[in-house]
């Protein structure tokens, strides 16, 4: 197996008490190598747009990389998230990795007033933007026209330092199929995929690479899941729970299904707690058991 990479789900909660800027150098202090953020930008909760956020973490941290998970495509022009890219790479020292997703909550994009879609018709518009996102990094002019964008001799400048790897969270059988043809990783939810569920998901993906031509082991099988250490209290959560050697025990159960990465996103109470307990009593036992 390659070597495991370790990630943080840092809150995107603007509240008064939240902190996600001072959990990502707590991470980094740490010893996880990367951090992420969701992208859901309407509702009635104080919350952080990710592409900000995840910029003024990068300015923040030294080493920490950054990754959306997932940017909802529906939000942004793909060409216009290419630009973007390339810059928080390129400012960050190459620690973007860009997660990106056809979206799932048709009422957000409703409330925005972006026109709607069928999951569908949202999976061809991931594709379109794909192909948009590199082909703007990669030529000096670049003109498309699919079903959902049109562009025309477009051109941005500089170029990417180094392929941007793409990431996408997907579930389905078209999407699935257009991770392994592709994508640069995979990074499925636990509570979307459970365990019982993620072993097959994860066999499509690397079927479709095989059948692209592809080396499915070029691809990052990156799960994230929600971690509590200690007591997880009167509600029963949705992902790893217990004392720090019984999650580091579970986490390596979960590792040996064929992830390369887990992101894990501390649950209930005192967050900066959890962050510790992880780094000091679970992020140790993962590394010296992988």
């Amino acid at each position: 197996m390659t070597t495991l990479q370790l990630g943080l789900g840092i809150t995107s909660s603007a509240g008064p008490d939240a902190n996600p800027v001072g959990e990502a150098r707590l991470a980094e202090s740490l010893g996880f190598d990367f951090v992420s953020a969701s992208d859901h930008l309407n509702g009635a909760s104080p919350t952080f747009e990710p592409w900000t956020l995840l910029t003024t973490v990068a300015a923040a941290t030294e080493r920490l990389k950054v990754l959306t998970r997932v940017l909802a495509v529906p939000y942004r022009h793909p060409a216009v998230t290419a630009k973007m890219a390339e810059t928080l790479d390129r400012l960050s020292g190459g620690r973007l990795m860009l997660g990106l997703g056809s979206g799932y909550l048709e009422e957000e994009f409703a409330a925005f007033g972006i026109p709607g879609a069928s999951p569908g018709e949202r999976i061809g518009a991931l594709e379109e933007a794909i192909e948009i996102i590199r082909g703007l990094w990669a030529e000096k002019t670049f003109s498309f026209e699919g079903g959902d964008y049109r562009l025309e001799n477009a051109q941005i400048e500089p170029k990417p330092l180094r392929p941007i790897p793409i990431w996408l969270g997907m579930y389905k059988p078209r999407g699935l199929a257009l991770t392994g043809r592709l994508a640069d990783g995979w990074i499925p939810s636990y509570g979307f995929a459970p365990p019982e569920v993620v072993v097959g998901l994860a066999d499509q993906v690397r079927r479709a690479a095989e059948g692209a031509g592809r080396d499915p082991g070029a691809i990052t099988f990156a799960y994230n899941i929600p971690v509590r250490v200690g007591d997880p209290g009167s509600a029963r959560p949705s992902g790893v729970t217990g004392s720090a050697p019984a999650v580091a025990e579970r986490l390596l159960e979960l590792r040996a299904l064929g992830f390369d990465a887990l992101n894990l996103i501390p649950t209930g109470a005192g967050t900066n707690d959890q962050i510790e307990a992880l780094g000091r009593d679970v992020l140790p036992a993962l590394r010296t058991g992988s």
